[in-house]
């Protein structure tokens, strides 16, 4: 009894995300339709289209997972600690630094390759 359950659950689901695209879509298709409008009605009914949209979607499983997973990411993302001005500065010297230094060791091995190449060709002068 569980599994018809869930399939029922699955086909609503199934469902509501078709209602959504299509509120998106209609919305989408009403902005260019009343061209002769103003482009901020335009806009605001654009705008309650994805609006209805979205919180249709967010009533399917997979809306509510993608919800949850938005609020641990900020919860994740507080957790983080951003390095101070000094540090950020330090870093950023340093890597400036180091592809100077790669850049300029490239174009010494390129030089001596050439050279090399040059005279094993006999073209060296």
């Amino acid at each position: 009894m569980n599994s018809n359950v869930e399939t029922v659950n699955v086909k609503f689901d199934i469902v509501k995300l078709v209602l959504a695209v299509a509120f998106v879509i209609t919305g989408i298709i009403g902005f260019y339709f009343f061209a002769d409008q103003s482009i901020l009605v335009r806009t605001i009914g654009l705008l309650v289209c994805v609006g209805i949209s979205v919180v249709i979607a967010l009533n399917t499983e997979k809306g509510r997972n993608l919800w949850g997973f938005f609020q641990n990411a900020q919860i994740e993302v507080r957790k983080v600690v951003w390095p101070t001005r000094e540090e950020t500065l330090q870093t950023t010297l340093i890597v400036i630094f180091v592809v100077i230094l790669v850049a300029i060791s490239l174009w010494l091995i390129d030089m001596f390759l050439g050279w090399s190449i040059r005279n094993l060709l006999g073209q060296g002068g």
